[in-house]
């Protein structure tokens, strides 16, 4: 799993570059990453409760978090595997 896109999503939320992190919802082949960055960015602009734009950066960075997880033990699993092959 390439984790390139997750990176992209922290560093553009990071530094509040909406437009790259809507670029990035465009292009990358995630769907899940794609409708949590697409649930925050309508949040974020049409929100009038900051507890709501809240609740949606938490999910996105959540999700972000748990995707990099992942990647982190199926890579860590198949460097095992082809080591000892």
């Amino acid at each position: 799993m390439n984790t390139v896109d997750y990176d992209k999503a922290l560093y553009y939320t990071h530094r509040s570059e909406w437009d790259n992190l809507l670029i990035l919802m465009v292009r990358t082949p995630d769907d899940m990453l794609s409708k949590k960055i697409e649930k925050f960015l309508h949040a974020y602009n049409f929100e009038h409760d900051y507890s709501i734009i809240q609740e949606r950066l938490h999910a996105l960075l959540r999700y972000i978090d748990h995707a990099l997880e992942v990647s982190e033990q199926q890579t860590g699993t198949e460097a095992y595997a082809h080591f000892y092959s």
